[in-house]
């Protein structure tokens, strides 16, 4: 089983997928972005990976795209594919999964996890302090337009991979630390075991 797990930066997908992994440790979790930097920084020199969004122009940017879906391609079992959906650019939103990158993932499931913004925005400040100090600051309204722009391109993804897209709602509110975590653990587990 291939499943892609998408949200917006910061909503929490790694930590989805390590819940997942503690009750499935057989399963093989990816990050996207690092097959994509770990080129990136051999063929531009880029540093960090949110700098890749903003120097790598966009034919480029499809290029190591490509090139890390076929390295993610290979890899045997259940494997689980953290990535985005839509990337904010300059002047916009770019794919994160076009048509041809899709295919060659070849995926069963797309999940695309929804969240408050506030409370993205709240994990973002936690990162900003710790390991992503280059992320950018946005508003709340930034946030939900692009968990829309999301549903836009994770349904053409879908659509091109011939894959099943689930979106799972996590915006109420939690009743204790990481329950966003452990119901959207569970929904990835329920694919994994077909039930």
């Amino acid at each position: 089983m291939r499943i892609v797990v998408l949200a917006v930066p910061g909503g929490g997908k790694t930590t989805i997928m390590r819940y997942v992994q503690k009750d499935m440790p057989d399963v093989k979790v990816v990050n996207f972005g690092d097959y994509m930097f770990k080129i990136a920084r051999r063929l531009y020199g880029i540093r960090d990976r949110d700098e890749m969004r903003k120097r790598i122009p966009p034919d480029e940017y499809v290029r190591l795209q490509e090139e890390a879906a076929r390295e993610i391609a290979s890899i045997p079992g259940d494997v689980l594919i953290d990535t985005h959906v839509s990337i904010k650019m300059r002047g916009g939103y770019y794919p994160g999964l076009p048509d041809d990158v899709v295919k060659l993932l070849k995926p069963h499931y797309l999940v695309l996890f929804e969240f408050n913004p506030e409370v993205v925005l709240s994990r973002r400040m936690k990162d900003i302090r710790g390991v992503r100090s280059g992320r950018d600051i946005e508003k709340p309204e930034e946030v939900e337009m692009q968990q829309q722009i999301n549903r836009l391109f994770a349904a053409a993804a879908a659509n091109a991979a011939r894959a099943i897209l689930r979106i799972v709602d996590l915006r109420f509110p939690e009743t204790h630390p990481y329950e966003h975590a452990e119901v959207g653990a569970r929904e990835i587990i329920k694919l994994l075991k077909g039930s």
